[in-house]
């Protein structure tokens, strides 16, 4: 906080920006064929973040897709406090240097409000999923809410968290 705080001027301590929570998304597009695959997604959510997960439900029906409105189409999980830091530690320790050619994240996620998203595409770089039990690979979505005013301020949060970013053009 302050480096962060000396960084921007800020005036009180109260205006440096916090991580607020994060959001694990898991889009199951097959479980409009197969409805235990979202019951699997909800389980290896809950198993990665040490908190229940609860399945997602579509809000539109998308005739091409054989889709109806209310179906379970995904998972999600929102953590905060203790738990939110528990799995910002595991992602950044354990799971992302797992990733096949890792070279750091990418800088381009931030949505312009301080918020900031980036995709996983296989679920078994998280070690609380055994490699022998999954059925497909899946990857997931994972959003970082923070409570910024701009992208800059966020990348430096997330930077001072222990985001691996790659070498950025963020300034």
């Amino acid at each position: 906080m302050p480096q962060l705080k000396d960084k921007f001027q800020y005036k009180s301590i109260m205006q440096v920006p916090r991580l607020a929570k994060i959001v694990i998304n898991k889009g199951i597009g097959a479980a409009v064929a197969d409805k235990k695959l979202v019951d699997v997604g909800v389980d290896e959510l809950t198993q990665i973040t040490g908190q229940k997960a609860v399945p997602t439900i579509s809000k539109k029906a998308v005739s091409n897709f054989k889709l109806r409105e209310g179906m379970p189409i995904g998972a999600k999980v929102t953590l905060r406090g203790t738990k939110m830091y528990e799995f910002l530690d595991r992602l950044t320790a354990v799971a992302l240097p797992r990733v096949r050619d890792f070279k750091g994240i990418s800088d381009k996620g931030f949505d312009g409000r301080g918020n900031y998203t980036f995709g996983v595409k296989e679920q078994i770089i998280f070690p609380e999923i055994s490699i022998d039990k999954i059925a497909r690979i899946s990857g997931m979505d994972i959003t970082f809410v923070t409570t910024a005013n701009s992208d800059n301020e966020s990348y430096e949060l997330l930077k001072a968290l222990g985001m691996p970013f790659a070498n950025s053009s963020k300034k």
